[in-house]
Order: C-alpha cells, then sequence, then structure tokens
C-alpha cells in the first residue's frame, strides 16, 4: 500500500484477506483498508485495486465511511473503510461478490463487525 495525495493503491492477495475486508453492507460495496488512520469521515480518494493475483487494476473513487483508529478497543486493526463511487455501477462490488461466492454466508469474524 502507497498513499500519494489523495490515492490508495492496495492489494488483496487472497480470498481470505478480501473476505475480512469486504463490506457488503454498505450501499455500492465497499472495503476496509488497514493502515490508513490520517483520513477523516467523507473525504474522497482515489483507490487503485488489485486482487487475487490478477494483473488487473481497478480503479475507482472511493468516500471514507469508516475508521478505526490506532490502539482500537478489542485489539482491530487500524484503517479505513471506503465506499465505492455510484459510479462504479457496481462493477466492483460484482467482482468481489464473484471471488467470494460460496462465502458470504460464513459467520467469520471480519475486520470490520
Amino acid at each position: 500500500m502507497a498513499l500519494g495525495g489523495g490515492m490508495i493503491h492496495h492489494n488483496i492477495p487472497d480470498k481470505d484477506t478480501l473476505y475480512r475486508s469486504y463490506m457488503p453492507f454498505i450501499k455500492n460495496g465497499g472495503l476496509f483498508i488497514p493502515g490508513y488512520t490520517q483520513h477523516e469521515l467523507g473525504k474522497e480518494l482515489f483507490l487503485t485495486l488489485t486482487m487475487m493475483g490478477s494483473p488487473e487494476r481497478i480503479a475507482l473513487a472511493v468516500k471514507v465511511v469508516w475508521l478505526t483508529p490506532d490502539g482500537a478497543q478489542g485489539g482491530k486493526t487500524a484503517g479505513i473503510g471506503v465506499q465505492f463511487s455510484p459510479m462504479d455501477k457496481g462493477q466492483t462490488r460484482a467482482k468481489i461478490e464473484t471471488y467470494l461466492a460460496g462465502a458470504l454466508d460464513k459467520d467469520t469474524p471480519t475486520a470490520t463487525i
């Protein structure tokens, strides 16, 4: 992960990491991105995302909708939750849900709720 201005580059290497990061309960879908704590709620960013070893880079606008600060209760990982822009028209959400087919009904803890 690297940050440059209002841009975040994030790689999700495997299905387990994707499952723990995905936020299906956010309108348009979203991801929890660990390590970023300097952003404010409502801030708009540009995300480039790679997943599951694919060479494809997904580029989309996102908005910060969740903050987990350093030292959060319960040992939660610090980071931000971002909501995918409606301009994405559900494309990123659909790709993620295809990768997670059959896994979204699990009761396994995630980095979000």
